[in-house]
């Protein structure tokens, strides 16, 4: 005999199931004496309320901030080091908790929301202490990690094979970007002399692409690879 509602198994003696708590079909007929299946004081667990959840975690964000505001304002009578605490607390609120708020959230859409999030904060420290390094170095860097782990996240989603080669060009891209990035480092804050330190992750990196691409273009090693490590 079997649930109507959940389709459980249930034993000839049971009158409701022990699972849903639904009436057994045919009540009236009567059952015989039987050892039931489940024990009778076990019930499902209640499901939390994932809007109620996120709503609580949110006060939990709200409160240190508005602490902080506060503690900033009664103190300093403006807004100082309270401005780096909010931004951290908003800057993880956006990555750690405003997916939760929708059913079914897209790595796509919120990976460069992540990734604008942060340039907001960089921006406001920039503004914040005078440095003059946001448009010359952060944004550019923060923008060229941005569409290369956007482009790695989206061919993951989209497609269902070549991911050995999605990896092998994301890992070469980086290691070129690298040179970007010292290039940019040293126009922005006047390095002495060149220490050329983007070469060592360019040639890991690059090497590791390589390997990968190798591994993905062979496909006698790439087969032997997966039986040996059950990929």
């Amino acid at each position: 005999m079997y649930c109507i509602q959940c389709g459980v198994k249930l034993a000839d003696s049971e009158r409701v199931c022990p699972l849903c708590g639904t009436v057994v079909f045919h009540p009236q007929l009567t059952q015989p004496q039987g050892e039931p299946l489940y024990p009778a004081d076990r019930r499902p667990s209640p499901q939390v309320n994932p809007i109620g959840a996120q709503f609580v975690v949110t006060v939990v964000f709200l409160l240190p901030m508005l602490i902080t505001l506060l503690c900033d304002l009664q103190l300093n009578r403006g807004v100082t080091w309270s401005g780096y605490v909010v931004g951290a607390l908003l800057l993880s609120y956006v990555i750690l908790v405003l997916p939760g708020w929708f059913l079914h959230p897209n790595p796509v859409v919120f990976v460069p929301i992540d990734f604008g999030a942060v340039m907001l904060y960089l921006l406001y420290i920039d503004l914040a202490t005078g440095g003059g390094w946001f448009l010359s170095f952060a944004f550019p860097v923060t923008g060229g990690i941005m569409v290369i782990t956007t482009t790695v996240v989206t061919l993951l989603r989209y497609l269902r094979r070549g991911k050995l080669y999605v990896f092998g060009g994301a890992s070469i891209a980086t290691g070129a970007f690298m040179l970007l990035v010292e290039y940019l480092a040293n126009l922005t804050f006047h390095t002495p002399r060149a220490s050329l330190w983007s070469l060592y992750p360019l040639t890991v990196l690059g090497l590791l692409g390589i390997m990968l691409l190798t591994i993905a273009i062979c496909r006698p090693m790439r087969e032997s690879l997966e039986r040996k490590f059950f990929l």
